[in-house]
């Protein structure tokens, strides 16, 4: 589910009236509910189930989405040369491509060199394809997600050794 799309959704709940409002999408089920405190202000709670998850998980006020799924090398293992390298991570969650197509060469390779700006991989959305460009001018070190594979937002995606 697209984290903009998410951010607009609440903020309307919350500027609404509406106590109670329950939303299902592809698979994915979202249920926000205002409940008054004793202190007579209104919190809101938001809950939000994931296709392949049993139990809801709260989304805080500030909204970050996440999904079950990690297939993220965890920069605690990398080497301690990796510690000075730049990590590009994931803007949106979605799921990860590194080409246009199945049969297109990929946008960027181990040791590649690439530069601000260029296209290292795409990060679909709700069906929206969203090209992630590089913030750095460097050499691919790692990519750190597998082709095909979902992505949360903030997820480390390459480690680039910055010119």
């Amino acid at each position: 589910m697209d984290l903009n799309y998410l951010r607009r959704l609440v903020k309307i709940f919350e500027d609404s009236t509406t106590q109670e409002l329950e939303i299902e999408e592809e698979g994915t089920r979202i249920y926000f509910s205002k409940s008054p405190s004793q202190n007579g202000q209104m919190p809101v709670q938001y809950t939000m189930q994931m296709p392949n998850q049993s139990q809801m998980m709260e989304i805080p006020t500030h909204v970050t989405a996440t999904t079950a799924h990690s297939h993220v090398e965890p920069i605690s293992e990398t080497s301690k040369e990796d510690l000075d390298l730049h990590i590009l991570k994931s803007p949106i969650v979605g799921t990860f491509y590194r080409s246009a197509s199945p049969t297109s060469a990929p946008y960027a390779e181990i040791g590649a060199h690439v530069n601000q700006g260029q296209t290292l991989c795409i990060v679909e959305a709700m069906k929206l394809m969203n090209e992630i460009e590089s913030d750095v001018s460097g050499t691919v070190v790692k990519i750190l997600i597998e082709n095909g594979k979902p992505v949360e937002f903030g997820q480390p995606l390459f480690l680039i050794k910055a010119d």
